[in-house]
């Protein structure tokens, strides 16, 4: 049995956007065929952003997968550390604000931008 690396934008119980990691075990199908159990999903969007897309701290307005498919994306966070994401990559984005929160720009959120030379394009799959 194999799994698959999940990794999870989340606000932490202090307000803060954190990064963890799970893992989702791929128990169906067949050795050359691996899957994990189906998960529902709700919607799903494909968002182009231009060379020089650069969007400020924010949260999710809800839980979504985000998928890469062209381009890079990197994920800063308020403690400075950052992820790069590059096509084929994804993460869960579940960063929203806490309830009765009111937005904190110096608390809450994380920061994306567009790196690299080609547009970004990502698939947002609503959960």
């Amino acid at each position: 049995m194999s799994g698959f690396k999940k990794i999870i934008l989340f606000t932490d119980t202090d307000g803060r956007t954190r990064f963890r990691e799970e893992t989702i075990q791929l128990t169906e199908g067949t050795p050359q065929i691996q899957l994990s159990e189906a998960s529902p999903c709700s919607n799903y969007r494909i968002r182009r952003s231009p060379v020089g897309y650069n969007y400020d701290f924010h949260c999710s307005s809800s839980p979504i997968w985000v998928v890469i498919l062209q381009g890079q994306l990197e994920i800063t966070l308020r403690d400075g550390s950052s992820r790069l994401f590059k096509p084929g990559d994804c993460f869960f984005s579940a960063n929203v604000l806490p309830s009765g929160a009111v937005f904190d720009k110096n608390v809450h959120g994380h920061a994306s931008r567009q790196v690299g030379p080609d547009p970004l394009v990502t698939m947002f799959v609503g959960v």
